[in-house]
């Protein structure tokens, strides 16, 4: 029977006496089984050059911040997607917060080893470095990015030294018995490939007591050549078991749970007991749930029993669990945790209680302009909560809004949502062809174009414009496009002409957000928001008041100026 993961020992030692002076940061994270299963285990060590003031707070955010976000990447990202997205987003946080510094930065070298099933795959900035020992052989995996200015040495290639990221990527076969060593710059000139090997293996079984040692040898060696040694550290890490080679097959990419069955009102899943149907579409089935234990009610999504393991919504169906988990925001349905392991692929969320967006407008046709353009406002929030975490929606329109009972509003359904980054991805086109467009899609969808957060822009702005008008921007539905030339063919009906109370300013910000040519939309959502938020009929009142006010103002000083001339000829004519 195959071994369901491997089994890694490791040891670390600082020569410093106070670690918080260290300007270098390393650890090791074994998850439990099912994250090791997806998304192995992670070694990492950073390291900043002295002269930055902010050497020690860069070391442990690399550090943190990759182990944090890495072990939140979705389960069906391989280890190189995983990582370099995190790396990517690490180091354009990195940069960005270094500009406002005077002093120092973010910047460190840093080195990864995630370790899955019988492989070790290394992402590595900079001059941190990483070796293997493999019975006598004792081998440097990493390249030293270092740049020479002025006789010193300083790292090159590093996270957070530039907008863009060039890592270093090395899959590595791994064999019982490895041993991984992570260390600095620093030990440059001190211990030879013979001091390592002896060192470590004088009693191998202690890994603490191993980089004990060789801090220890490699002070020594520093103190005799004349400098200090206090900066140095050591990690080891030892492959104590590997798991038995198996085959990869889709279902891996699920974690082998198989997709629940069809189920009805009464019935009971892994202690959830099914109290409604809310949907059964081609993709997915919705029902709402009672928990047996905690009592609590929640939303249960499932992918269809008619799928099968390679369709593209099925490979989409653990993305939209995590972008659930991932945003964070009043007006995006949260994520709940089952009180039991799951036995199915499924994924729980919140039960609203409430009605959709097209439901509530059935009910409310009386509802003011200031009641709609608040709910508007609130579905922005929503939609901008994705996109700063470069998500895009490409389902936005009223049957996926949903509104409580305290006329709060929130973000649904995610079956077509997927990182703006995946845009090339191979089973998006796939994946939305089987979801279908809609009358709010952006007209790139039904043409086949690029597409990004304006096209969400111009679904948000198109299911305002219905919310505020009970219409639709366009006679023929961008979603009936055929070819670019029937763009030509899409004239915008202003808002106004079916609700004068719409001021000229927010008819002007709907049509440009709703203009068919993507690039001539607004740049950022706020934009847009900005025009939604305005007070309503406030600048266009105020315009007239002011002009009412100046005309009256100015009659008042006509009859002043009148009378008083009136007066001088009076005095003329008495004299």
């Amino acid at each position: 029977m195959a071994r369901a993961q491997l089994l890694l020992s490791y040891g670390q030692a600082f020569v410093a006496p106070e670690r918080r002076k260290h300007r270098s940061s390393m650890s090791v994270r074994m998850p439990e089984a099912v994250l090791m299963q997806a998304k192995g285990a992670c070694a990492v060590i950073s390291d900043s050059i002295s002269s930055n003031t902010l050497a020690k707070q860069a070391g442990d955010l690399s550090v943190r911040g990759f182990l944090a976000d890495y072990f939140s990447t979705p389960d069906h990202w391989d280890v190189k997607t995983s990582a370099t997205r995190v790396l990517s987003s690490l180091n354009s946080w990195c940069y960005s917060q270094s500009q406002h510094v005077m002093a120092g930065g973010f910047v460190s070298s840093l080195s990864v080893m995630v370790y899955r099933r019988r492989e070790a795959h290394l992402f590595h900035l900079g001059d941190t470095l990483v070796f293997r020992l493999r019975g006598a052989e004792f081998e440097q995996l990493s390249r030293d990015h270092v740049t020479d200015l002025g006789g010193y040495r300083y790292p090159s290639r590093a996270l957070g030294m530039d907008g863009t990221l060039d890592i270093d990527y090395s899959l590595i076969p791994v064999k019982q018995g490895d041993i991984f060593l992570f260390t600095t710059q620093a030990v440059r000139g001190t211990l030879l490939p013979s001091d390592y090997v002896r060192l470590i293996r004088q009693d191998a079984s202690d890994l603490d007591a191993a980089c004990e040692r060789l801090a220890s040898e490699a002070a020594a060696r520093a103190s005799e050549r004349g400098y200090g040694g206090e900066q140095f550290c050591f990690q080891l890490v030892r492959v104590d078991e590997l798991p038995e080679e198996e085959e990869d097959h889709p279902g891996k990419l699920y974690g082998d749970l198989p997709i629940p069955p069809e189920l009805s009102p009464g019935e009971r899943i892994d202690g959830l007991e099914i109290q409604e149907v809310l949907s059964r579409t081609a993709q997915s089935r919705v029902y709402r749930v009672r928990d047996v234990h905690s009592e609590r009610e929640m939303v249960l999504k499932a992918p269809s029993p008619e799928l099968s393991l390679r369709n593209a919504y099925l490979e989409h169906f653990l993305l939209q669990q995590w972008v659930v988990e991932r945003v964070k925001s009043p007006f995006v349905v949260k994520v709940m945790e089952p009180s039991r392991s799951r036995r199915y692929l499924y994924y729980l969320m919140e039960h609203v209680e409430g009605e959709t967006l097209n439901q509530w407008a059935q009910r409310h046709p009386q509802a003011s302009l200031q009641q709609r353009l608040d709910i508007a406002n609130q579905l922005g929030k929503a939609v901008q909560a994705l996109h700063h975490r470069d998500l895009l929606h490409q389902q936005i329109h009223p049957d996926n809004i949903l509104i409580d009972s305290h006329g709060k509003v929130v973000l649904a359904d995610f079956s077509a949502c997927h990182m703006r980054e995946l845009e090339g991805h191979r089973h998006s086109a796939e994946l939305l062809r089987q979801i279908g467009f809609n009358e709010h899609s952006a007209p790139e969808y039904a043409l086949g174009d690029g597409v990004g957060r304006r096209s969400d822009q111009y679904a948000f702005a198109s299911t305002v414009y219905w919310l505020l008008t009970g219409e639709l921007p366009y006679v023929l539905t961008p979603n009936r496009l055929l070819s670019h030339t029937d763009l030509e063919q899409l004239s915008y009906r202003s808002s106004r002409s079916f609700n004068p109370e719409i001021s000229l300013e927010l008819d002007e910000a709907l049509r440009r957000a709703l203009d068919p040519q993507r690039a001539l939309r607004f740049r950022r959502l706020s934009e847009l928001l900005h025009a939604l938020s305005l007070p309503l009929g406030r600048k266009g009142t105020g315009q007239k008041v002011e002009g009412e006010g100046s005309s009256e103002s100015r009659r008042f000083w006509q009859g002043v100026a009148g009378f008083l001339l009136l007066l001088l000829v009076l005095s003329w004519l008495l004299r």
